[in-house]
């Protein structure tokens, strides 16, 4: 079994892979009618991103509460610092749950970590011991699969557009500047309210969106009408205004002002 999540990958992984640059070419297919179809969505650790869910739970028709309840799990280790989410795999045959027998019934909204392999990504960590702080990609080459004996050539970034990543590279990013923020290293206790916060606002994310617009929120702080609509029904811009929040919620960063508004109606209660 392999860690199929090239965010979250060993240093000695990394240099048992070959390392390949944006412009360096390397074969692979993965289609019907290859020997290990399939094989590869067997007894595998997908970790998921706030955007992985949004898609999926879209895909199926429900809401992100029932997708987080049904199809993921949380792992336990003493070195998580905050909430980490994983795919369910099938408890008998330890499939992925959405595998068929023509293979993937969500392939339109695969997850980040499907759309990536065979592609690796070194994190800023790992790249700045391995290769002097650039970020490097490499090739992750396992015994099963058979997608590297075929004849399509690819680059990087042909690799990415065919595999519609953009909107996945921009807000995985975007996540893992949050995943790795320096509170969750300096922080001697975190406290569980800001847990729940932060597992809801990037994965429960259905909640999150009640939570901003059926509460006080938006009498309390100033954000313009324009982009209040845009997080209303846009998934991927409620999911940047969910960093940002966790940036002012937990981290402490000024990144939200109270209306001036509100500020007056406290001062006045303050005074009666």
């Amino acid at each position: 079994m392999f860690e199929k999540n090239a965010r979250i990958i060993s240093e000695e992984l990394i240099s048992n892979y070959p390392k390949i640059d944006k412009n360096s070419k390397f074969r692979f297919e993965c289609k019907p009618g290859i020997e290990c179809f399939n094989k590869c969505c067997n007894n595998v650790n997908i970790f998921l991103t706030p955007y992985d869910i949004a898609r999926l739970r879209k895909a199926l028709g429900i809401d992100s509460t029932e997708f987080l309840s049904k199809y993921t799990i949380l792992p336990i280790a003493q070195n998580l610092r905050h909430p980490i989410v994983m795919l369910r795999m099938d408890e008998k045959t330890l499939n992925c749950p959405f595998l068929g027998d023509d293979g993937c019934l969500v392939y339109n909204d695969r997850p980040w970590s499907c759309r990536m392999f065979p592609i690796g990504i070194a994190s800023p960590n790992e790249a700045e011991k391995l290769n002097n702080g650039e970020e490097f990609y490499f090739l992750i080459k396992e015994d099963v699969c058979k997608g590297f004996d075929q004849n399509r050539e690819w680059t990087i970034d042909e690799w990415f557009t065919d595999q519609g990543l953009d909107e996945y590279q921009e807000l995985g990013e975007l996540f893992k500047e949050i995943s790795l923020h320096k509170f969750f290293v300096t922080a001697r206790a975190i406290e569980p309210v800001k847990l729940e916060m932060f597992y809801m606002v990037c994965y429960d994310i259905d909640k999150f969106r009640k939570f901003l617009f059926e509460s006080t929120f938006f009498k309390r702080f100033d954000v313009d009408e324009d982009r209040k609509e845009k997080i209303r029904y846009n998934d991927a811009e409620l999911i940047k205004f969910g960093f940002e929040w966790l940036r002012f919620s937990i981290f402490g960063e000024k990144v939200f002002e109270l209306r001036k508004d509100y500020l007056d109606l406290d001062k006045n209660k303050v005074k009666q």
